[in-house]
């Protein structure tokens, strides 16, 4: 499968999306790997992981970019030797990047019914507008309000920072694609722009939750 989808956000950011339906070999024939990304991706014990892997490399390509064009700081976070950011997720059968000239981070998450189960984990600001029960529509908030504070996370990148504790989603509604957030940390207080929006497959069951964040 080729690119799934391009989205051009502003003129600076776009947001590309893979859908994996190709086999390790055929990813690995396509593209150049530098000897320390190949490493890691020997060391992958998940074939899943390894062609996720392979997809985003796909995925900077089709941005005229190649894997030695791609770093990694020293907490993980992937960066390009311009003044691109990048931030990368992948989730089953879909890997998608972030590419812009503002900070951004990007999540994407397929809809479950268990994010019910651990929502005390990671909510708590977010329960005096959420209205606990078994509802897709409940289960769907929840997946935007993770999406946001994982995409939050990837741009701050902090040790510490608790998704509970310290990121506060607004209230939303499913019907839109955007919402605020902030972040409080350490005497630290940074304020987001936050966008999302379902995806969904003719090849596989189940909707995903695509979201990205704005530093402020």
């Amino acid at each position: 499968m080729p690119l799934f989808q391009t989205i051009q956000f502003n003129e600076t950011t776009k947001i590309l999306i893979w859908e994996i339906t190709e086999s390790f070999e055929e990813l690995s024939s396509k593209v150049i790997l530098k000897e320390k990304t190949q490493l890691r991706l020997d060391g992958m014990k998940s074939q899943m992981h390894q062609r996720a892997f392979l997809s985003v490399r796909m995925l900077i390509q089709e941005l005229g970019f190649e894997d030695k064009d791609l770093h990694y700081d020293e907490f993980g976070k992937p960066y390009f030797d311009c003044h691109n950011y990048i931030s990368i997720t992948h989730s089953y059968h879909f890997a998608a990047i972030i590419v812009s000239h503002e900070t951004v981070g990007i999540d994407m998450e397929l809809q479950r019914e268990k994010i019910q189960r651990i929502a005390d984990k990671f909510t708590d600001y977010e329960m005096g507008y959420l209205e606990p029960n078994s509802t897709k529509e409940y289960i769907k908030k929840l997946t935007v309000i993770w999406g946001a504070k994982e995409a939050i996370f990837k741009i701050r990148n902090e040790k510490g920072i608790s998704f509970k504790d310290h990121i506060n989603v607004n209230d939303f509604s499913l019907d839109g694609s955007k919402t605020q957030a902030s972040l409080h940390f350490d005497n630290l207080v940074k304020d987001f722009d936050v966008n999302y929006q379902e995806v969904k497959s003719d090849n596989f069951e189940g909707n995903f939750t695509l979201v990205y964040a704005f530093e402020k």
